[in-house]
Formats: structure tokens, C-alpha cells, sequence
């Protein structure tokens, strides 16, 4: 169960964290605990289940990766868990996501990929699909990116 001061923490955790030598001290400070019961609070979310795990936001375009794109994969219903599993453990993939199909829209399997160019996209969904054995996917560029903020929960 979270309580009112987990609740602050996982508001901290969710935000830029401050730069400085011992951010996690300033936020404690701000909640009104000590650096300590911030960290052993944060262990035991980890261990419990409830924080998975820490991230930064990348945002690709300063990074270097000028182009990305949302591959959308037709893959069959009865290995989709496997499909889904092996896509998500490779180094390219940042997120997978499983949706059901459409009228229209057979697709039902979704990866996130960046490279340097829309070439490089192309040569990592085909590794993607050599390695998977899934042949019908289609890759749907970004043009432009109005919002990228992390979900807060507190």
C-alpha cells in the first residue's frame, strides 16, 4: 500500500531531478524526512513492485537521432506473447505495445525505434524482422513532435 509519504516521493521521482551532488537529500528535505527514509522508502517500492524503474527522457532529436518511427507489426494472435517479448528485449526497441486489430487496420503489434535516418529505421525493422521471422510491418514516421512529457501519477 502506498501512504501519503510515498505518494510524495513518487511525485519527487517523477520530476526533473534537481542537480546537485545529493538530489535525493534536497527532496527528502522538501517532504520533511531525512535522506535516508527517502532512500530506504524508494528500495522498498522497488522491491514491493510498485516503482519498476527509474528512466531518463531522451528527447531524440538533441541526442543526434533525427528520425524515428512507430513500426506497426501484423504478427498472429497465437505467438504474439512471444513476438512481443523478444521485440521488447532488443537494444533498438524503446517501447512495444500490443493493440487490438481494426477493420481496416490488420496491425496489432507496435515497436518504437530511432536512428540516425529514415534509412537506418528501415535497416533496424528489417533486422527486427529477420530476427523475429515477421514479414508484413509498416513504418510510420514522426514529422513533428507537439508533446513528450512522462506520465505523473501524484
Amino acid at each position: 500500500m502506498v501512504d501519503e509519504i510515498d505518494k510524495k516521493i513518487i511525485g519527487f521521482l517523477q520530476r526533473d531531478l534537481p542537480v546537485e551532488s545529493r538530489p535525493y537529500k534536497i527532496m527528502a528535505e522538501q517532504i520533511g524526512i531525512t535522506e535516508d527514509i527517502f532512500l530506504e522508502r524508494v528500495q522498498a517500492m522497488i522491491e514491493k513492485g510498485i516503482i519498476r524503474r527509474f528512466g531518463a527522457t531522451l528527447y531524440h532529436q538533441e541526442a543526434g537521432f533525427s528520425a524515428n518511427a512507430m513500426v506497426a507489426w501484423i504478427v498472429p494472435e497465437e505467438i504474439i506473447d512471444k513476438i512481443g517479448k523478444k521485440m521488447s528485449q532488443l537494444r533498438e526497441v524503446t517501447h512495444c505495445y500490443q493493440r487490438r486489430v481494426q477493420k481496416d487496420w490488420r496491425y496489432n503489434l507496435y515497436t518504437m525505434i530511432h536512428g540516425d535516418s529514415r534509412d537506418e529505421c528501415f535497416r533496424i525493422a528489417e533486422n527486427i524482422s529477420r530476427i523475429t521471422g515477421i514479414k508484413e510491418y509498416r513504418l510510420l514516421f514522426s514529422e513533428e513532435e507537439f508533446k513528450k512529457t512522462s506520465m505523473e501519477y501524484f
